[in-house]
């Protein structure tokens, strides 16, 4: 008698510490970064794409269960990589002051550059898909966000093996 009470004091104290949100248990997959923690743009060229993904492991298969919390993780890393880009201090600055893309050094950041640009893209089509499976209209926006993705997917896989070259860029995922 006294293992069935225990018993069944156990199962009781167990369910009682499940989390609970709502009809569904959400999961954060993501936590803040620094840019310098989530950029994809050094290394080689080819595979920038994968590099994101493995970066920003957000469950796409069922985007209504990403939590807002990651979703604007996203928006603001989105948000830095393009500043990134074309802020002082960014890609556009760097490869001036390397001499151009005609350059070495200007044509390793320029691959760094589309890495990036890939990393914006990616980032921007997974919150207009989570956004668009919780109810809002992205649908316009996101097919033109993937269309410019693939173009720079492609760009980043014709330069594949090549150098590409990060900058230190000072931003972070903080919403």
């Amino acid at each position: 008698m006294l293992f069935k009470a225990t018993f069944l004091l156990s199962l009781l104290t167990s369910s009682l510490a499940l989390p609970i949100s709502g009809n569904a248990v959400e999961k954060r997959a993501l936590s803040v970064q620094n840019y310098s923690q989530f950029t994809v743009s050094g290394g080689v060229a080819g595979n920038a794409l994968a590099e994101v993904n493995a970066k920003f492991p957000i469950n796409l298969s069922d985007p209504k269960s990403v939590s807002a919390e990651d979703v604007a993780i996203l928006k603001a890393a989105r948000v830095v990589a393009e500043s990134a880009e074309v802020d002082a201090g960014g890609f556009n600055d760097a490869i001036k002051a390397a001499g151009g893309q005609k350059t070495t050094a200007g044509a390793a950041l320029q691959r760094g550059k589309i890495k990036n640009k890939v990393l914006k893209l990616q980032l921007q089509v997974m919150f207009l898909t989570v956004e668009g499976a919780q109810g809002k209209d992205t649908a316009k926006q996101l097919a033109a966000e993937q269309k410019k993705l693939a173009n720079n997917v492609k760009l980043d896989k014709e330069a594949a093996g090549k150098p590409s070259t990060a900058i230190n860029f000072q931003g972070s995922s903080q919403p």
